[in-house]
C-alpha cells in the first residue's frame, strides 16, 4: 500500500450506498398508501341488506324507532308481557294488539284483587268488623287501609288496640294463603311524640313493625313476603282531620305484574 507525502495513509473514497436509503421509506410509505386505498373500496362496497338491518338496530336500540323486537335487525319479538320491561321498550309505546294484550292481564289482575277484597270484606262483617278498613286498587296492588271510628293505636304508642288486634285477625287468614307480597305501611297523627320516640318516624316505623309481627307470629303470614315502612306524619288521609284516623296502618298486597301491566290497573273496571 503506497503511501502519500509525509508517509500518511490516503483515505479511501467515500461510496454512495447511503444516497439510496431513502427509498426503503418511499416503498413503506406506498404501501400503506395502498392499503389504505384497500380499505376504502371495500367500504365503498356496501351490502344494502346488511346495511338496513344494522341501521334498524341501532335505531330500536338508541330509542329513535318504535318497535316490538329486541332487534329489529334479526325480529327476535319480544313477549307483550316483558315489553317495557328489563330494558325493553321501556320509553316507546307499543303496538295496539299488545296494548289489548297487555290490558286483558291488567283485567285479570285486578279481577284477581277484587276478589280479594271482598273475601277479606266477608270475613270482617262476619267479625262484627264491617267498614274497619277501605280498600283501594292502583298500580301498587289492593290497599287495605285499617281506619274505622275506633283507634288503632294510642297516641305516642305502638301498642295495638284491641280492636285493631281483632281486625287483624280477620284479615289474616285470607291473606296468608296468597302468594303474593305484601307492605305494611305505618304513620302517624300530627302531634310531635315524646319518649321512648324522638320522632314521628320512628313512632310510624315502630307500628308498622308491630303489624307485621301481628301477621306473621300469629296470622301465619310468611316473613320473606312482607315488609314494613314508616311515613310518619307526611301522608295524612285526604280529606281527614280526625287525629286517630291517621294513627294508622296501610296493607299492601302488591301486584306481581310487569309496570306497564300494573299502570292500566286505575283504568281497568271492575267486574260487577
Amino acid at each position: 500500500m503506497s503511501r502519500g507525502r509525509g508517509g500518511r495513509r490516503k483515505k479511501p473514497e467515500e461510496g454512495h450506498g447511503g444516497e439510496e436509503r431513502w427509498m426503503a421509506s418511499y416503498m413503506d410509505m406506498v404501501t400503506v398508501l395502498m392499503c389504505l386505498f384497500i380499505v376504502l373500496y371495500a367500504m365503498s362496497t356496501v351490502d344494502t341488506a346488511k346495511f338496513e338491518k344494522l341501521k334498524a338496530s341501532l335505531a330500536t336500540g338508541f330509542g329513535v324507532e318504535q318497535s316490538q323486537t329486541v332487534d329489529t335487525a334479526e325480529g327476535v319479538i319480544v313477549p307483550p308481557e316483558d315489553a317495557g320491561q328489563k330494558g325493553l321498550l321501556t320509553n316507546q309505546d307499543v303496538a295496539q294488539d299488545t296494548r289489548e294484550h297487555l290490558m286483558k292481564i291488567a283485567e285479570a289482575e285486578k279481577a284477581d284483587l277484587e276478589a280479594l277484597r271482598r273475601k277479606i270484606e266477608k270475613r270482617l262483617a262476619a267479625t262484627g268488623h264491617r267498614g274497619a278498613a277501605d280498600f283501594t286498587i292502583d298500580q301498587r296492588g289492593l290497599t287495605i287501609r285499617l281506619v274505622s271510628a275506633e283507634t288503632f293505636f294510642k297516641p305516642n304508642s305502638a301498642d295495638l288496640t284491641a280492636n285493631a288486634s281483632e281486625v287483624l285477625e280477620a284479615i289474616a287468614p285470607v291473606l296468608a294463603p296468597t302468594k303474593r307480597s305484601f307492605e305494611v305501611e305505618g304513620f302517624a297523627d300530627v302531634v310531635k311524640p315524646v319518649d321512648p320516640y324522638p320522632t314521628n318516624w320512628e313512632l310510624s316505623a315502630s307500628r308498622a313493625t308491630r303489624v307485621l309481627r301481628s301477621l306473621v307470629e300469629d296470622g301465619g303470614v310468611r316473613g320473606n313476603k312482607i315488609a314494613s315502612v314508616g311515613y310518619g306524619d307526611a301522608r295524612p288521609v285526604p280529606g281527614k282531620k280526625n287525629l286517630a284516623l291517621n294513627r294508622r296502618v296501610d296493607v299492601v298486597v302488591l301486584s306481581d305484574q310487569p309496570e306497564n301491566v300494573r299502570s292500566l290497573l286505575p283504568s281497568v273496571a271492575p267486574r260487577s
